[in-house]
C-alpha cells in the first residue's frame, strides 16, 4: 500500500552546511523564490524555506535548512542535522579552502546528525561562484573527492542562476528515497525496548 497516497504529502528534510560566505543562503533564495542579492549577510543560527515539488506521482514538501558556516554559530546548527534526509555540502568554486572544509562539515553532520545508516546516507555536493573567472577548484579534483565518498557533484552559479536546479531536485530524489526506506522499514515494525518490572512480592530481603 502507498503510505503517501493517505497521508498526504511528504515533508523531506534537506541540510545545506559548509563554510560561511560561500553562498548558502543565496542558492536556497535562488531555488526556492527565485531571487538573489549581492548584499552579503551571514545567517545567525539557522533558516529555512520550504517548497513543494512532485518527485515520481509523489507530493514532496522540502524544507530546506541553510545553517550558520561560523564556528560560532556552529553547535546550534548541529541540534538541525538529526532527522535530516539528505545532506547537502556547499562550497565556493574560488576558494579552496572552503573545499578543503568540506570533509569536516560532513564528517560532523555524521556524528552529530546519527543517521540511520551512514555508510548509505545521501551527500550532494554543490560548488557555488562558476560566473568567477579566479577558480581555485577544479572540477575533477571535485568529483574525485566525490567518488571518494560516495557523493552526487554539482556546480552552478546562485547569482547567475546556472544549475542551482539540479542539485536540489536530486537532494529530493535521494532524499525521498532514504525517507521510504526507513518508513517501510519500520512500519509494522514497533519494537517494545521497556521491560515489565520484575516480580518482587517474594524477595523481601528484609
Amino acid at each position: 500500500m502507498d503510505m503517501s497516497d493517505k497521508k498526504g504529502p511528504i515533508t523531506l528534510k534537506i541540510i545545506l552546511i559548509g563554510n560561511s560566505g560561500v553562498g548558502k543562503s543565496s542558492v536556497m533564495n535562488r531555488y526556492v523564490n527565485h531571487r538573489f542579492t549581492n548584499m552579503y549577510r551571514a545567517t545567525v543560527g539557522t533558516d529555512f524555506l520550504s517548497k513543494t515539488i512532485s518527485i515520481d506521482g509523489d507530493t514532496v514538501t522540502l524544507q530546506i535548512w541553510d545553517t550558520a558556516g561560523t564556528e560560532r554559530f556552529q553547535s546550534l546548527g548541529t541540534p538541525l542535522y538529526r532527522g535530516a534526509h539528505c545532506c547537502m555540502l556547499v562550497f565556493d568554486v574560488t576558494s579552496k579552502a572552503s573545499f578543503s572544509a568540506l570533509d569536516g562539515w560532513r564528517k560532523e553532520f555524521l556524528i552529530q546528525g546519527e543517521p540511520k545508516d551512514p555508510s548509505d546516507f545521501p551527500f550532494i555536493v554543490l560548488g557555488n561562484k562558476t560566473d568567477l573567472s579566479d577558480r581555485e577548484v577544479s572540477d575533477k579534483l571535485s568529483r574525485q573527492w566525490c567518488e571518494e565518498i560516495r557523493a552526487e557533484y554539482f556546480e552552478g552559479s546562485a547569482k547567475e542562476d546556472l544549475d542551482v536546479e539540479k542539485p536540489f531536485l536530486r537532494a529530493a530524489q535521494r532524499g525521498l528515497q532514504q525517507y521510504k526506506k526507513h518508513t517501510l522499514e519500520n512500519t509494522g515494525h514497533f519494537q517494545i525496548t521497556c521491560k515489565q518490572p520484575r516480580e518482587t512480592r517474594n524477595t523481601c530481603e528484609c
